[in-house]
């Protein structure tokens, strides 16, 4: 809101954002945004601007950075340029905590895609390497550094170009400067055109006195919770994201009384809103983050929908509560229909290669077409749930940001991975760094539970007194593969009712998921790919063996 000060110029007297380093790439690729007092973007060390006259474009590096053979000679060719206090928010290629600096330090080096790295020397010792540096900003409050991978011959000791973002009307200069924008109010006084005042302070009057007897009626009608809320809920409906408030989830979940399932994440509630519309409320459990940061993970979570993703329709967050309130999915979730006792009610084949699709083509969004890369480091039947025509959702996405991880040497503590024994990739027992894979791995588990229609961890040997061992597992599907006979492997309950082609193509499909070494493993779009490829939905056929 601008308004005329005494000389007659335009001066800025309110802003909806007063923070306007927050609003998403506000200075463009590869600059930071910082006060000064006012507002201002900088490119960082060895990379110059693009456009002077428009920043959203960013800025440009003076150098480039080879596309392979990174790991080669890196620390001789490569250095790093601490920029204190500054972080890029998002874009992750990888997170680890619980490492030294110069593990950090060379895990960038040994990755093409990684620009910089963020590091917290505050004891958790995570760190994040950058592929995109995008939504910099620089602040005394920052968390911690961030290092600019740049080529040893640089000259980055150079101050980077930077320009003050000031709005300009008329030909008078009105620089927006969020920290004071309540003591601009007092600098409005009389001047030459005395009628804007006039009108200016009337509105602002009447507004604050509407503000006012809004605040005293919801406040008053707190208690009963009548129909100011209900329109909130109907924000829901419209799949809109919002924040509700820790004493609506008690009432919308009766007290929290009816639950649903419990996990490593939490415990899920049944809620009701609006009195028809079914959710299920998680109340999280071990969150690292503090409010700030648990804010901007959400905004990443609200922008996440897809037909194969239970959708977030909310959260709270009030001191130690933290809740997520989901879309409720009617028939539950996989490992109910796939292990049950009840074999009148074993998924049919079609079904089975449906929800197969489905996980995968939910999770090739998660990896490959989100904003920022999302993995989800705990894919297993539980988590994959099922509508009321038995499409699947994939549930607890994103969660392994929000959980608390405690070291063990330079490892971490497998009680508080986001994994479950049975589904978890090599990677997190050797304390390598994660990435996507993990992922690959579980699907690969599940696919097989799907084509089995029984546990991994529950296959024994023939005479039945010993567990089989993942590689003894393997052995013996390479030798399925290798015979062309997956008839033997397929659930017994389907009584030979499926598609031989299908079964054989998920069961190699499997096998290169589970592959020890996780460079092997394929991506999960590519496993989409495979998988629809033989999708012979069109042709509805009958699935007789």
């Amino acid at each position: 809101m601008y308004s005329l000060d005494a000389a007659g110029g335009w001066a800025v007297t309110w802003a909806a954002v007063k923070q306007p380093c927050s609003v998403h790439g506000l200075c463009g690729k590869n600059a930071v945004c910082e006060y000064q007092p006012s507002l201002r973007c900088s490119c960082v060390p060895g990379y110059e601007m693009v456009d002077r006259r428009d920043w959203r474009k960013g800025c440009n590096p003076t150098f480039s950075l080879p596309a392979a053979n990174c790991s080669a000679s890196s620390e001789k060719r490569f250095t790093f340029v601490k920029v204190a206090s500054t972080d890029f928010y998002g874009y992750d290629v990888g997170y680890n905590s619980s490492v030294t600096f110069e593990y950090c330090k060379s895990l960038c080096l040994s990755m093409c895609s990684c620009a910089a790295f963020a590091y917290k020397k505050d004891g958790t010792g995570q760190c994040y390497p950058k592929g995109v540096l995008f939504n910099g900003y620089t602040s005394p409050t920052a968390p911690g550094n961030i290092y600019l991978k740049v080529p040893s011959d640089l000259n980055a000791e150079a101050p980077p170009p930077s320009m003050a973002l000031d709005c300009t009307l008329n030909g008078s200069d009105a620089a927006i400067d969020p920290p004071t924008y309540v003591d601009t109010y007092g600098a409005l006084r009389s001047g030459p055109n005395l009628s804007y005042l006039f009108w200016f302070a009337a509105v602002l009057g009447f507004l604050e006195l509407l503000f006012a007897a809004t605040a005293w009626w919801f406040m008053s009608g707190q208690e009963s919770m009548p129909s100011s809320l209900e329109a909130g809920y109907r924000l829901v409906m419209g799949t809109q994201f919002r924040r509700f408030t820790y004493r609506e989830l008690k009432k919308v979940t009766g007290d929290f009384n009816e639950v649903l399932g419990r996990g490593g994440s939490g415990v899920v509630y049944r809620g009701v809103l609006d009195k028809t519309t079914v959710v299920a409320v998680k109340e999280l459990t071990n969150v690292l983050q503090g409010e700030e940061e648990f804010w901007a993970e959400m905004t990443v979570f609200g922008r996440i929908n897809h037909i194969n993703l239970v959708r977030i329709w909310g959260f709270c967050s009030e001191g130690k509560h933290k809740l997520l309130v989901y879309e409720y999915v009617e028939n539950g979730s996989l490992d109910r229909h796939l292990f049950g006792e009840d074999n009148s009610k074993a998924l049919a084949w079609r079904e089975r290669f449906k929800i197969a699709l489905g996980a995968a083509k939910g999770l090739a969004y998660l990896h490959h077409e989100c904003l920022e890369w999302v993995i989800h480091c705990d894919v297993k039947p539980e988590n994959i749930l099922l509508t009321r025509d038995l499409d699947p959702k994939i549930a607890d996405f994103g969660l392994s940001k929000l959980s608390r991880r405690k070291a063990v040497g330079d490892g971490v503590q497998l009680s508080q991975m986001r994994g479950t024994t049975g589904y978890m990739a090599p990677e997190w027992v050797l304390g390598l760094p994660i990435d996507a894979k993990v992922d690959v791995y579980s699907y690969g588990i599940v696919l097989l539970e799907i084509l089995m229609g029984s546990r991994i961890t529950e296959q024994r040997t023939v005479d039945g007194k010993e567990r089989l061992q993942m590689s003894q597992i393997v052995q013996a599907l390479e030798q399925v593969v290798a015979s062309g006979d997956v008839v033997s492997l397929v659930d017994s309950r389907l009584n030979g009712q499926f598609n031989p082609r299908q079964a054989m193509e998920m069961l190699k499909i499997s096998l290169s998921c589970i592959m020890e070494e996780r460079s092997s493993r394929p991506a999960m779009d590519d496993i989409f790919k495979a998988l629809i490829a033989c999708d012979d939905e069109d042709e509805h056929p009958a699935y007789l063996l």
